[in-house]
């Protein structure tokens, strides 16, 4: 059993944090606005199941997600994380395709997925803009080919940490990225065994390429070591 998360409606939506509207006059992002509620979501909250009716399109506010598919076996494969202004449930099925959870205590901005579409149409510049988001998507899904086809434990995980930090950086230190995710989450992503990603970690941090500060932050002590190993030529055994 799934626990859903919980939705709060509220009489106003931040505008300048509407990350889906980035772009728009203003008159349009009020539009885009009136039709936003706010979702709350626990975190280890489902904000929806692969297979759910799509019925409503996601912004991320704040918090992190996870996005995964199930296999017939039972096991999992992540496909993706989202944080603040990532969008989620755009689908030109009646389904949802994936399942979301939070990692953390998430915010959400919910639209109703008809009066979105409706949306689309009557707004200058929003189908343009979610063109963008969708170009996104799809480089972020091949990007995620290459990690699991053709790539060592190695070169995934400099892979791993330089995306992330590219992505999620917590606003902070320029070198400091933090996961809130567990390494079985990491794992999955990368079609990996939690142990390969414990024992490569470690002998990046022997190396000093990073510095695990705390169970939710990587130091990157030396980007342009990861990324000679993410490009497959730092000479490291995986």
């Amino acid at each position: 059993m799934y626990a859903h998360a919980a939705s709060t409606a509220v009489a106003k939506i931040d505008l300048g944090g509407l990350a889906i509207c980035h772009g728009l006059e203003q008159r349009a992002r009020s539009h885009v606005a009136a039709i936003a509620t706010i979702q709350q979501a626990h975190e280890g909250a489902t904000v929806f199941c692969e297979g759910d009716r799509a019925d409503n399109v996601y912004e991320v506010a704040s918090g992190m997600l996870r996005l995964y598919k199930a296999l017939p076996d039972g096991r999992r494969q992540i496909t993706g994380f989202l944080s603040a202004g990532g969008l989620l449930g755009l689908s030109h099925n009646d389904l949802y395709l994936y399942t979301a959870e939070a990692i953390t205590e998430v915010n959400l901005r919910r639209y109703p997925r008809a009066r979105f579409e409706r949306l689309v149409d009557e707004v200058p510049g929003l189908a343009r803009r979610l063109l963008t988001a969708t170009s996104d998507e799809l480089r972020a899904a091949q990007d995620q080919m290459l990690l699991l086809g053709r790539k060592t434990a190695m070169e995934k995980i400099a892979s791993f940490l330089l995306m992330m930090d590219d992505l999620h950086r917590d606003g902070g230190d320029a070198d400091i990225v933090r996961l809130p995710m567990r390494r079985n989450d990491v794992a999955d992503y990368l079609g990996l065994t939690i142990e390969t990603v414990s024992r490569t970690l470690a002998k990046l941090k022997r190396d000093r390429t990073i510095a695990l500060p705390t169970h939710d932050s990587i130091d990157l002590c030396d980007r342009d070591r990861l990324e000679e190993l993410a490009a497959g030529d730092g000479g490291m055994d995986s």
